[in-house]
């Protein structure tokens, strides 16, 4: 499959204004692009979490709801959609870390999802979807 993959730092431009430069050619990009033309990986999402929490101090909720925003961009193509808006509740709702937040999602998604963890907040959210390896 072919297609043009959009970085976390293109994305970080567009939403922070820094630096300015970079900023105008990130937005220009998602504002000309044609709809579903750049590709978004999950990964991409993941590291966006990271940066916004870490490096600019972006509040949960306030962080959940710019990526709502970028995963509704009508330039990007994700993957799975849904998979990702349902970690962000996972994430912003239950304070699960992101990473946390997408495995219980995934795990949601299947027939018998299961994710085995030691992770205490993964058995507090998904009770009924982990265990603890036997």
């Amino acid at each position: 499959m072919s297609g043009t993959f959009v970085d976390t730092n293109v994305l970080l431009r567009h939403l922070t204004g820094e630096p300015p430069d970079q900023a105008r050619r990130a937005t220009r990009l998602l504002a000309d692009a044609a709809p579903g033309s750049l590709r978004l990986p999950d990964l991409i999402v993941a590291e966006m979490v990271y940066v916004l929490e870490s490096h600019y101090r972006v509040e949960r909720t306030a962080l959940a709801g710019i990526l709502r925003a970028v995963l509704g961009s009508p330039a990007l193509a994700v993957a799975d959609r849904p998979l990702l808006i349902r970690a962000l509740e996972h994430y912003e709702l239950d304070r699960l870390g992101f990473p946390d937040a997408y495995l219980v999602a995934c795990a949601e998604g299947e027939r018998d999802g299961t994710v085995v963890t030691f992770d205490r907040g993964i058995h507090r959210v998904a009770a009924g979807l982990s265990r603890e390896p036997a």
